[in-house]
């Protein structure tokens, strides 16, 4: 990593890089990229104040990647998995105007707070995605909803370029690549564990359940699976003792 810039800044050239990204996608689909959307000087603001904040240094940090970014998420924010609620209350960073609760921002604030909290967890981990822009399709009504890149081989195709160097990029934050934690342990770990056998990006992929599947098909289990991703986090720092 460059010694000259620490990995707030590195994350924040990546995002305006993402700003002029332009993709070529299969009929029925397009794309939604917060930093060059209509809100995109907001967005700025925001993930500027979120990533000094918390990424003003050079230490090394391991990724956590979801999938793709929620239109109504990150999209929202510019910030992985940080609702706008949540955004607010946590960091004292106002979004006025823009606030969204999300199932899966609610569910990883709990593991974050089980960790330590934000100054803790932030210190140790990046959270991206593994496309980095959102993605929507037109469904049966012609309404946009949210999809994911490897919805349709077509589509997976498409983005696997861009996938591929999206990733070389982000690695250039200053990321250990011992380890990768995939949010999503069916198609994205999927996707990405053939990726990693073909560019050997980490040495391991840890695949967790997505947040969404915890909320809506196991609410009773929610305590379950913040342990196991708790567990998960946490592993390597056992290992190290």
């Amino acid at each position: 990593m460059n010694g000259r810039m620490t990995v707030a800044q590195r994350v924040l050239q990546f995002n305006e890089e993402l700003a002029g990204t332009v993709l070529e996608l299969p009929p029925g689909f397009a794309v939604i990229n917060p930093f060059s959307g209509p809100q995109k000087e907001r967005v700025r603001e925001v993930s500027t104040a979120f990533y000094q904040k918390y990424y003003d240094d050079q230490k090394l940090r391991r990724l956590v990647l979801g999938s793709s970014p929620a239109r109504r998420g990150t999209a929202v924010t510019g910030v992985p998995f940080e609702d706008a609620d949540l955004l607010e209350s946590e960091t004292g960073i106002g979004i006025d105007g823009y606030a969204v609760s999300r199932s899966s921002s609610g569910f990883l604030h709990d593991v974050i707070r089980r960790y330590g909290g934000r100054q803790e967890f932030y210190a140790d981990f990046v959270m991206s995605f593994v496309c980095p822009l959102g993605l929507v399709r037109a469904n049966a009504k012609g309404k946009e909803v949210n999809c994911n890149y490897y919805e349709t081989k077509a589509l997976r195709e498409n983005l696997h370029p861009f996938i591929v160097d999206a990733m070389k990029r982000q690695l250039a934050f200053g990321i250990d690549t011992s380890v990768c934690y995939c949010i999503g342990s069916g198609e994205n770990f999927k996707f990405l564990s053939k990726v990693n056998g073909d560019q050997r990006f980490f040495r391991k992929i840890v695949p967790l359940e997505h947040p969404r599947f915890i909320t809506q098909y196991n609410p009773e289990r929610k305590g379950d699976f913040v342990d196991k991703y708790i567990g998960a986090l946490r592993e390597r720092a056992a290992d190290q003792l």
